[in-house]
């Protein structure tokens, strides 16, 4: 069963996608994305458990007024919605996998466990990259200066599909044609404001005690890998899984294998009682 939900929080109508009933798993997609990114994800999940995904401002269906915003509020304003007073699987990638990380240490008591896919983390050290990527990061910051989509859409295909150190169009097919449009309704969306939140998560990490799985590809950026294990041996229960000839969005690249990757992490999770 499937449904779709808008639920207000601020000046916001977030799109919120359900599918199945159960215990609720909720996901939170990447910078570079939309709900879209979990499509099989959510299916397959969804089978079992209360698969819940949301666009957050300025991605996908949302629509938001400008306003600054902490992006945790919006997570948990579906929380309170759609997750039947449960603590909720979490599972982010990227800049939401950064979201999950700051929810996780403000509101514990609503969360059972974390799956994180390549994720950022609020005050990080900065990166240091090898000369070609650092090539097109700086191509990417100029197409963004001129305001030339079709360059930033190319650029951060390269980057976050391909890998940035793989060929360009070394994925093809609906997963580039479903990355490309994901892309170019965020970028022509209107400014929907600065995230407030403020979590200096990085250095909390040991304070998270839930269990924790970490997921990153071995075609990411290395700064990304390097940052994925780091996350993963620093909270209090996190685990480690290496994905061999994948880059920064492997549910679209292996869908099926993220989707079972997924689901037997929640197969063992404790349950909410326990």
């Amino acid at each position: 069963m499937r449904s779709d939900h808008r639920i207000a929080s601020g000046r916001a109508e977030l799109a919120v996608e359900v599918v199945g009933s159960g215990d609720p798993a909720i996901f939170l997609h990447a910078h570079v994305a939309d709900r879209r990114m979990w499509r099989a994800q959510l299916g397959g999940i969804g089978a079992g458990n209360k698969a819940i995904a949301y666009d957050r401002r300025g991605f996908g269906e949302t629509r938001a007024d400008n306003e600054d915003f902490p992006a945790v509020s919006d997570l948990m304003a579906v929380i309170d919605a759609m997750a039947d007073s449960k603590p909720a699987i979490l599972v982010g990638c990227s800049q939401g996998g950064g979201i999950v990380l700051d929810a996780a240490l403000r509101h514990p008591s609503s969360i059972r466990a974390l799956v994180l896919i390549a994720p950022n983390v609020s005050s990080a050290p900065e990166a240091t990259c090898m000369p070609e990527i650092e090539s097109l990061r700086m191509q990417l910051k100029e197409a963004e200066r001129i305001g030339d989509v079709d360059q930033e859409i190319a650029i951060r295909t390269r980057l976050s599909l391909d890998g940035p150190l793989e060929l360009e169009g070394r994925v093809m097919g609906q997963a580039r044609q479903l990355f490309i449009d994901m892309n170019s309704v965020a970028l022509r969306s209107p400014p929907t404001g600065t995230n407030l939140d403020a979590v200096p998560a990085y250095l909390r990490l040991g304070e998270i005690s839930v269990p924790t799985l970490v997921i990153c590809g071995d075609l990411d950026l290395p700064s990304t890998q390097e940052r994925s294990r780091y996350v993963a041996t620093t909270v209090l229960n996190g685990s480690y899984h290496e994905l061999s000839g994948a880059a920064h969005l492997p549910s679209l690249e292996r869908p099926a294998e993220i989707t079972d990757l997924i689901s037997e992490f929640i197969s063992r999770c404790p349950d909410h009682g326990e």
